[in-house]
């Protein structure tokens, strides 16, 4: 079965930061960026976030700023740490969300999300202990889900990129200057130029003060091997 199309979305600062030390990242972009995002939920089957970026963000990633429809909420938490009183689970709204987990997530944490009313799919873990992405996807896949929208956060983003499963990005630069702060990608494990990852019919917009890059992720063959 073939896997989601997947669209990396993002705002980060002319320093590459999606976030300050502290993890904030609202709001980076302006509220132009802020209407182009929205617009690119409600095109897509599915919003997916980290547990960090809910933790520390708490979102309700859903279509506000646009006419459409709200996209299924997906949520990357191994160990199942996603609060019941947060935005994607509290008020009705776990009906739309579902948690992927592993078997770090207790029996009595998904039985709590489940009475809510989350779907909880329990998938099996990568050599990290986290959420194996690819099983994740597929799992996606089979429920008809066949667009998604990742938001962050940043080790998610950089684990989709390195495991070559994302498509397509739509990355907003603000006219802003954190200095330390998270990066929006980290480590591909690429060490030549010729291995960079590449952006196909990428386009750049104004959208107010900022500057939104999109186009298809084009992988090298990585012939000149990784770090």
């Amino acid at each position: 079965m073939s896997q989601p199309l997947v669209t990396l979305s993002y705002a980060q600062t002319l320093d590459r930061r999606l976030a300050t030390r502290g993890g904030s990242s609202q709001w980076i972009g302006g509220p132009e960026s802020l209407v182009f995002a929205h617009r690119l939920r409600a095109a897509h089957d599915a919003i997916m976030v980290g547990v960090g970026t809910i933790l520390i963000d708490d979102p309700r990633l859903t279509v506000r700023h646009v006419a459409g429809r709200d996209p299924v909420r997906v949520i990357v938490d191994s160990a199942l740490r996603t609060p019941p009183d947060s935005a994607v689970l509290a008020n009705g709204s776990a009906r739309g969300t579902i948690i992927a987990v592993t078997d770090r997530a207790g029996d009595s944490r998904i039985a709590a999300a489940r009475e809510l009313g989350a779907t909880v799919l329990h998938l099996p873990a990568d050599d990290s202990g986290r959420v194996d992405l690819r099983a994740l996807l597929t799992a996606l896949s089979q429920r008809g889900i066949d667009s998604i929208m990742v938001e962050g956060g940043a080790r998610l983003i950089t684990a989709l990129l390195r495991q070559r499963l994302a498509n397509r990005v739509a990355i907003c630069v603000a006219p802003i200057i954190l200095g330390a702060g998270i990066e929006a990608v980290g480590d591909l494990g690429i060490n030549a130029l010729a291995d960079a990852l590449r952006l196909t019919d990428a386009t750049f917009e104004r959208h107010g003060a900022d500057m939104i890059v999109t186009g298809t992720i084009h992988y090298a063959e990585m012939t000149h091997g990784r770090a």
